[in-house]
């Protein structure tokens, strides 16, 4: 056989393996109670399963249209317009996709080019900065600040220039649990107004949000709205994450971006499962009750730990909750998370590794996306330190 040189220039030279993956791994080597990465260990609906096997069953198992099927799209318009008084043309506006990873990077590839810089803030969730740098776009990153995690407005229109091509916003938050405010969207639409900065918004934790805090979608500020990305995913919403099904919304001409670069990453996205979820999302309740039910999971939680050597402020969306543990050790958050899985049995993920450069501010991120019975046991253990 032939021998030919194994020299590849790494696109990425300092990816790695995610956290996720790492953490994930360690917990089942060491028979940990995995709060690490993001999923429900609940089961799915079974009047939603059994929607997707009807689908089978009736023969919708071939290629869906790459723009995704017309009844799910007509249903999302209707959701974005009893939710958010808005307007999207489910014919060009509106694309399924196979998860919000694949949306967030089908937008980016859209518009990101060679010398482009974008605007991220940290700690930001581990698929944004390697998209742009895959397009030899620039990240130009903005440190969100602890312990509430708000945006600094002013160090933004400091970075603001003719290079900046895009804005990438994540609300609710991953990691931290933040929520952006109505204030934040003003200055949002400050920044942007009368620039060509385009807004890729991550809103995949819609409907998971507490404390009568409401949403605030950049779909409901037209100014931003119609510059905009917008992410979403129904994995988040109905427990389904290993389905892997997100949408996109655009304004129609950035929507014409988005799809030719969509059509050439995965084409289509499952098709009886697109079709399950157009009817299910007729029960409205299941996505408008989710707040309710995860800020349950929350308080549940956060009340099993309080007398714990741990300190918090409870999540405010999404289903993370961040524990400090400053009054617990002085060991970098990396390889406390790594000892509480093999020493306590409790796997999380240190906030640490979703800055391009480690900031240590002693927090581990613990997903109560449980049972109850799981973060029973994941509390005892924590509190028994």
């Amino acid at each position: 056989m032939p021998h030919f040189p194994n020299r590849i220039h790494s696109k990425l030279p300092k990816v790695g393996t995610t956290i996720f993956t790492i953490m994930s791994a360690l917990a089942n080597e060491y028979k940990a109670i995995n709060l690490s990465q993001g999923f429900p260990n609940f089961d799915v609906s079974a009047e939603l399963i059994s929607l997707v096997n009807k689908y089978m069953q009736k023969g919708f198992n071939q290629y869906a249209p790459m723009q995704g099927i017309m009844p799910l799209r007509e249903a999302i318009a209707e959701k974005m317009f009893d939710l958010y008084h808005v307007n999207y043309n489910p014919e060009t506006e509106i694309n399924i996709t196979s998860g919000g990873t694949q949306a967030i990077y089908s937008a980016i590839a859209a518009v990101i080019a060679e010398g482009d810089e974008v605007i991220i803030f940290e700690p930001a969730y581990d698929c944004y900065a390697p998209a742009i740098e895959l397009q030899g776009g620039i990240p130009v990153y903005i440190e969100l600040k602890a312990p509430d995690y708000h945006i600094e407005w002013e160090e933004v229109k400091k970075l603001i220039n003719h290079r900046t091509r895009m804005i990438m916003i994540n609300t609710p938050h991953n990691p931290t649990g933040a929520v952006m405010s109505v204030e934040d969207m003003k200055q949002l639409v400050k920044i942007t107004d009368n620039t060509d900065i385009i807004i890729l918004s991550d809103e995949v934790y819609e409907h998971i949000i507490f404390d009568g805090i409401e949403h605030q979608s950049v779909a409901k500020y037209p100014k931003l709205a119609e510059r905009s990305f917008i992410i979403f995913s129904f994995g988040k919403t109905y427990h389904t994450t290993g389905w892997k099904i997100g949408y996109c919304l655009a304004p129609a001409n950035m929507m014409t971006e988005f799809r030719k670069v969509h059509q050439f990453i995965v084409f289509c996205s499952n098709t009886p499962i697109q079709y399950a979820l157009a009817e299910y999302m007729k029960n409205k309740n299941e996505y408008l009750a989710l707040g309710k039910f995860y800020q349950e999971k929350r308080d549940y939680f956060i009340d099993l730990i309080k007398d714990s050597k741990f300190k918090f402020t409870p999540a405010s969306g999404s289903y993370f909750q961040l524990l400090n543990y400053k009054d617990i050790t002085d060991e970098k958050d990396t390889d406390y998370a790594i000892r509480l899985t093999k020493e306590v049995g409790v796997a999380s993920v240190p906030i640490s590794v979703f800055y391009h450069q480690p900031v240590d501010n002693k927090f581990l991120r613990f997903c109560f996306a449980k049972t109850n019975e799981t973060l029973e046991k994941a509390a005892e253990k924590l509190c028994s330190i």
